[in-house]
């Protein structure tokens, strides 16, 4: 920390020891362990709330980063959604289109049927113009 060595904290103790003298010397020893302790424990209680914050701006990042990849999810899970719902409503309009197509060739199918009545009768008329040959009415040979 200070970079003291052993030796020198010899020369400070005997610098203590001859000016402090030895019967305060212990109770001023007691007093600077105290003091120790209290700044060893106060750094560390900065280190844990520094630790702590930084670790609380880790999992804010991881938050966001989440919360991020959680909107793509979701955009791209409405997206397929919203082509699954177009794909269903041309096949809607595709089976509604080709029901009225039939619907309508239904619709004209019995016209054309009365056409050929129509051209029938037409043609009844015109055999009936005719005096037709019945076979009941046919001599018998």
């Amino acid at each position: 920390m200070f970079d003291i060595g052993f030796s020198e904290l010899i020369v400070i103790a005997l610098v203590a020891l001859i000016v402090i003298g030895p019967e305060r010397l212990p109770r001023v020893a007691r007093t600077l362990g105290a003091l120790l302790g209290r700044a060893q424990r106060y750094v560390n209680d900065v280190k844990s709330d520094i630790q702590r914050e930084v670790d609380l701006d880790e999992l804010k990042n991881i938050r966001s980063t989440f919360q991020d990849a959680a909107k793509s999810v979701e955009q791209s899970v409405n997206q397929a959604g919203e082509e699954l719902q177009a794909a269903g409503e041309s096949l809607n309009q595709s089976v509604s289109g080709s029901v009225e197509a039939k619907n309508e060739s239904l619709a004209q199918e019995p016209a054309a049927d009365n056409a050929i009545p129509a051209a029938s009768a037409q043609l009844d008329l015109g055999l009936e113009a005719k005096p037709a040959a019945d076979p009941a009415a046919a001599p018998k040979d």
